[in-house]
């Protein structure tokens, strides 16, 4: 807590609202997940009514399940998610083709898609106000201009040059610096969360906020909901606007069963005059800086990028905030800083911040890590909280280490779930056998989300290797060559290992029968977690 203090970040004891809130939580919480439960009850009872005809009932629900298994096998999705679904509709033949439909036909995903392919055609050129750097890139560095021109041509987010980076190894020292930054807002603060938690890291935050929007700076926040499921009270959007701070809650939890919940906002994003921008692991609550152990210390890393590539974040948030806000009149060219005068920021290398959606069909995140370790010819180091990957990520890990490449990935030692710890330690023996280095951070969990390959390359964001991370989603990070912050996030990364890591042997892989099996299902439901 010392760089907290030394940053001038006030403290504050809430205890006894945090309580009054959590009841109020608590009671909301619980009406929901009755709720939840008595349409899946009235479902079953809606169907076992019939039984004065079931024998035709039947037939025709089991001929429902074998026309969604057709649909399923031809339909374009990754094929964990395909085997999920058909074992599902075999163990269960009367219920599972409507379980499905039920599933994924509540939710409709058309007008959502329409607005933000609307959204999209009309953001893209406003990314490139600054120039175009691959050019130049290209004519330098062969090695990676595939991967930027996939982000930059295809994806839609462009390389920029102009940028200094500062990499940040802890959660402690991104709010250290995050706080000040925040001060220096001169036209507008927009910030993007997952998970809030009132405490020593959002209060202090909230207060400012409060100022900066009195005084007239344009001060927006987004934070999913279901993030904040058990951590806010019902009302904190109406708490933030009493304070002057703008506020859209993401894809509002509703008591339906319904496809559309499992897309969630997980990135995390500060634009400060889009000058300045902050991303990574950290969420607004106290264990990300430690003053809460909830498992143990919390290592996490997080990334400020000052000058032209900070732009690209405050787009990305934008296009956020005009998709949930529909009637938004925004002048979105309007918040480029820099209309009139070039950006002074030095080139130090090149920055490419990008952002996935699971709504677009395009897995941007899975792109980038299986570009970086596809690309490496010596090493890739790997920060991630959780290790469920689909077979292509599998295949890249183990193809790499096979073919010589140094290929090391830190996971928890303390998890944070269960059933994740379990499904991930079911790919510990496989990954170990192919030369894979594992590591398990001994000291608590690890949130951290980063690569780093060859001493040039390098990413940190939010975007976890699991499926609801790389598929369900949405995320952002950023991708950094020939930048200092490439050195720090290895250094990092080794000093972790060093100091703070053991290492998984082939004899940590042992499994009994139980265990085997207990591993082997929950490997097959890993897409629904």
């Amino acid at each position: 807590m010392a760089d907290l203090k030394a940053a001038g970040i006030p403290a504050k004891n809430l205890a006894g609202k945090r309580k009054q809130w959590t009841r109020v939580v608590f009671r909301r919480r619980l009406m929901v997940i009755a709720l939840l439960i008595a349409q899946v009850v009235f479902l079953m009872i809606l169907i076992a009514g019939s039984s004065w005809n079931f024998r035709y009932i039947n037939w025709i629900l089991n001929v429902i399940s074998v026309v969604v298994c057709l649909y399923i096998l031809n339909k374009k999705e990754k094929s964990a998610y395909k085997l999920t679904w058909i074992f599902l509709i075999m163990l269960f033949p009367i219920f599972g083709g409507i379980l499905y439909l039920v599933f994924t036909w509540q939710s409709n995903p058309r007008k959502l898609r329409k607005r933000a392919a609307a959204k999209d055609k009309m953001f893209r050129p406003l990314f490139r106000l600054s120039g175009d750097a691959l050019p130049e890139l290209a004519g330098s560095y062969e090695d990676c201009v595939p991967q930027v021109r996939y982000l930059q041509e295809y994806a839609g987010f462009p390389v920029y040059r102009h940028t200094r980076a500062e990499y940040f190894p802890s959660g402690e020292a991104f709010f250290a610096r995050l706080y000040p930054e925040m001060e220096k807002a001169e036209k507008y603060i927009f910030l993007e969360f997952f998970i809030l938690r009132q405490g020593q890291m959002l209060n202090p935050i909230i207060d400012l906020l409060e100022r900066k929007a009195r005084a007239g700076i344009d001060v927006r926040f987004i934070y999913d909901d279901l993030g904040c499921f058990t951590s806010l009270p019902p009302d904190y959007q109406r708490y933030l606007e009493s304070r002057g701070i703008k506020c859209v809650v993401f894809n509002p939890f509703k008591p339906i069963w319904s496809s559309l919940q499992n897309n969630r906002d997980h990135r995390k994003i500060v634009s400060i005059d889009g000058k300045v921008a902050f991303t990574g692991g950290m969420n607004l609550a106290d264990e990300y800086i430690n003053v809460f152990n909830k498992y143990g210390h919390w290592k996490d890393a997080g990334i400020m990028l000052e000058g032209e590539a900070a732009w690209s974040l405050t787009l990305i948030f934008l296009h956020m905030w005009g998709l949930e806000r529909k009637n938004s009149q925004d002048d979105v060219e309007s918040f480029y800083p820099w209309k009139e005068d070039p950006c002074p920021v030095p080139t130090e290398g090149y920055m490419q911040p990008y952002a996935d959606s699971p709504i677009d069909g395009e897995n941007v995140g899975e792109h980038v890590y299986i570009q970086i370790i596809n690309n490496a010819k010596k090493y890739v180091y790997i920060n991630t909280p959780y290790l469920v990957v689909d077979d292509n990520l599998l295949s890249a890990l183990t193809l790499a280490a096979k073919s010589g490449i140094d290929v090391r990935i830190i996971t928890p030692h303390r998890w944070d779930k269960w059933m994740v710890r379990v499904t991930s330690h079911s790919y510990y023996r496989q990954l170990v056998l192919a030369g894979v280095k594992l590591y398990e951070y001994s000291d608590g969990f690890n949130h951290s989300k980063t690569f780093v390959s060859d001493d040039k390359v390098a990413t940190v964001g939010t975007t976890n290797l699991d499926f609801r991370s790389l598929y369900l989603h949405f995320e952002c990070g950023v991708w950094i060559y020939r930048n200092s912050a490439v050195q720090d996030i290895k250094e990092d990364f080794l000093k972790t290992v060093a100091f703070s890591c053991h290492r998984i042997t082939l004899a940590d892989c042992a499994r009994n029968a139980f265990q085997r099996v207990a591993q082997d299902v929950l490997r097959l439901f890993a897409p629904l977690m």
